[in-house]
């Protein structure tokens, strides 16, 4: 009897760790292993948005994978008619300007991951861009570009990054028309699968 004692008393305290296992590691049931939240390191989304379209996207990608999101704004801002913003991105990208932004990422040694963002001006990045990667040592780091566009796709912007961040690894990227950004969350959700961001 003693010995039947010792052994219920036994399984009771088994099941009883197992139990305590079970709500350490959530609603997953008893005992049931819990995969690490994707993706590990610590994620960092900029992006220059002039209509809203990156803005969208960069939201989309917050939505998926978490991380903290950092909007590049210049401090003399673009005008907001198409033809005049253009002849702007235009002037600026033939004389290399590089606009003031009106602010810097704290911390930026803290992340890992890095999503940057921009729309597709005249084949590669805003000059904005330009001055962010420049101001800023992305040795080391992870880049995933994305980009909105009217036909262009990623254009130079990625080439454009590799030179600036000679010494980060650059990921493949995700180009999205504008006309279709609000609707392409499907799209950013399998190229963010595909890079091993979603948990299958």
């Amino acid at each position: 009897m003693i010995v039947l004692a010792l052994m219920v008393s036994a399984s009771f305290g088994a099941v009883g760790c197992l139990l305590e296992a079970g709500s350490l590691s959530g609603s997953g049931g008893v005992g049931q292993e819990q995969k690490p939240p994707v993706p590990s390191k610590r994620v960092l989304i900029v992006y220059f948005s002039h209509s809203g379209n990156t803005r969208e996207m960069a939201n989309q990608i917050h939505g998926i994978v978490g991380g903290d999101l950092f909007e590049i704004v210049t401090v003399q801002p673009y005008p907001q008619e198409y033809k005049a913003v253009i002849a702007v991105a235009k002037r600026e990208r033939d004389s290399q300007f590089r606009p003031k932004l009106t602010k810097r990422v704290e911390s930026l040694d803290s992340y890992d991951l890095i999503f940057l963002g921009y729309p597709n001006w005249y084949g590669t990045l805003p000059m904005a861009l330009m001055t962010f990667l420049e101001e800023n040592d992305l040795s080391g780091k992870t880049i995933v570009p994305f980009c909105t566009h009217g036909g262009g796709g990623l254009g130079k912007g990625v080439e454009d990054i590799q030179r600036l961040a000679p010494r980060a690894t650059l990921l493949e990227g995700l180009a999205v028309k504008g006309a279709l950004v609000k609707t392409a969350k499907g799209d950013v959700e399998n190229w963010l699968r595909k890079l091993g961001m979603v948990r299958p």
